[in-house]
């Protein structure tokens, strides 16, 4: 626990906001470039998905290795590092020569970021230690993410249309370097008083399992759904999530406690952050290429078309937070499942894109639920848990919503190549992955009902009793748990 005063603890979600805010927004500043780029290094569609899913991949798998090993090591090193690392990822993508590179520095930027995201809301879980305050820093958190993310398009437009692509990136470096600066000086290091032993081979499968997921869907298209490729790859996800729920339970401190599960809050909050993301992945991927490609328009004003969605969830975003810390996350998940699974249909049965009216009807819906359905998921998924359990379930809610900004990314283009490819317009083509986005809003509304009442409530309790059992002296000395 860091006991700090109320100014300390202040500053200290603001720089884990800091660090919060150049991650996020690199998940979504890069869409709006993808038109010039594609141009520019002369790549592909899924050149293009790559160039996106390359950094969310390797956020994904990182997630929970590097927050048990900053429970480990030391939270302020692995934040500390993680920065640099960063930082200077985003230099070098501003420089790299050809989409490869680029693909490459996109991954260092990663494997930064990944120390960045699950050691900062472990910070803070452990710098708030009242529950109300707790909540309102989540709240503030939620925030800041879906903030990043929406307002990403817009900057990205403006940087690529005034001063070029490789600008996109420039804008981490002040942001990186001054929270570095600030983490150096006002941040303490702590550690966990038990910290978690290292988990290689449930980390191994990890990686397994989503690099074959998104490798294959992405490449599917091109190279055919059953073509021995893509046939291994779906042989080697099976096979690695059959391991995970064979191995992960027989160890004394696995990677992912898939007890975590057995709590009906966190396991919707799981399943509702995919979801969510992958929606907003694939809405943002789809309407920069249509708006540029087209309607022709550049990247200026391709951003400034969506940017009744990034306001939306601007206004929106900070009144989340208090809903939750006020009435709880169900109104916001309901809000948010409605109002994104509403847009999603507006462009799905509607053609939404051919109207500029329902253009933006359809920006409005869908900011109103992104606004409103961040801060609910970190909070549902840690409310409950044992504080020492706090930043793995953190860790895992960051892990659901980059595998589902991954997974969007790679199904919504995967699905859009295979339209065109058969010969079909843009808008016809898009119609399925808009199909995809609409179910992805409905299960955030289904789930955000069914995971929020007392039943699920009671199972969270349940839960939380269970992980704050003694270990038992078997399962010090390494002994599987039965």
């Amino acid at each position: 626990m860091i006991e700090t005063s109320s100014r300390q603890r202040t500053l200290v979600l603001a720089i884990c906001c800091m660090s919060l805010l150049i991650v996020s927004l690199d998940n979504t500043v890069l869409n709006v470039a993808l038109p010039t780029m594609r141009s520019d290094v002369h790549a592909s569609v899924a050149g293009m998905q790559w160039s996106i899913d390359a950094y969310t991949l390797v956020l994904a798998s990182l997630l929970m290795l590097m927050g048990s090993t900053a429970d480990r090591i030391g939270r302020r090193k692995v934040f500390v590092t993680g920065l640099v690392l960063f930082t200077a990822g985003s230099l070098l993508c501003s420089l790299a020569p050809g989409l490869d590179w680029l693909i490459f520095f996109r991954m260092v930027q990663a494997v930064g970021g990944a120390m960045l995201n699950p050691v900062a809301m472990s910070i803070i879980t452990n710098t708030f230690t009242d529950p109300a305050q707790r909540a309102r820093a989540i709240g503030v958190w939620g925030a800041v993410a879906g903030i990043s993310m929406a307002a990403g398009p817009l900057i990205g437009g403006l940087l690529v249309d005034s001063v070029g692509w490789r600008s996109i990136f420039w804008v981490n470096l002040p942001i990186g370097i001054a929270a570095l600066v600030l983490t150096l000086r006002h941040i303490p290091e702590s550690r966990a008083a038990r910290p978690r032993r290292p988990d290689p081979v449930g980390q191994v499968l990890v990686m397994a399992l989503l690099g074959c997921v998104t490798y294959g869907i992405i490449e599917a298209p091109a190279a055919g759904w059953r073509s021995p490729l893509i046939m291994g790859c779906a042989l080697v996800a099976v096979a690695s999530l059959v391991g995970l729920l064979l191995y992960e339970p027989r160890r004394a401190e696995p990677l992912i406690d898939l007890r975590f599960f057995r709590s009906a809050p966190f396991s919707g909050a799981t399943v509702i952050a995919v979801s969510a993301f992958a929606s907003m992945a694939g809405f943002l991927f789809l309407n920069t290429l249509y708006l540029q490609d087209v309607r022709g328009l550049d990247a200026l004003h391709a951003g400034l078309y969506m940017l009744p969605m990034a306001a939306m969830t601007f206004a929106v975003a900070p009144l989340s937070g208090r809903l939750v810390g006020s009435r709880g996350p169900r109104l916001p998940l309901l809000i948010a499942g409605a109002a994104m699974g509403g847009s999603g249909l507006l462009f799905a049965a509607f053609r939404g894109e051919t109207s500029t009216a329902l253009l933006f009807t359809g920006y409005v819906l869908y900011g109103l639920g992104f606004g409103m359905v961040n801060a609910p998921i970190t909070n549902t998924a840690v409310s409950g848990m044992p504080r020492s359990q706090a930043g793995v379930a953190a860790a895992i809610a960051s892990t659901s919503r980059q595998t589902g900004s991954t997974l969007g990314v790679a199904v919504v283009g995967a699905v859009l190549a295979a339209g065109m490819a058969g010969g079909r317009g843009f808008v016809e083509a898009a119609v399925p992955a808009w199909w995809i986005i609409t179910v992805c809003g409905a299960l955030v509304l289904v789930l955000g009902a069914a995971t929020t009442g007392p039943w699920a409530l009671g199972t969270a309790d349940r839960t939380a009793r269970a992980l704050e059992e003694p270990v038992s002296a078997a399962a010090e000395a390494g002994v599987p748990r039965g």
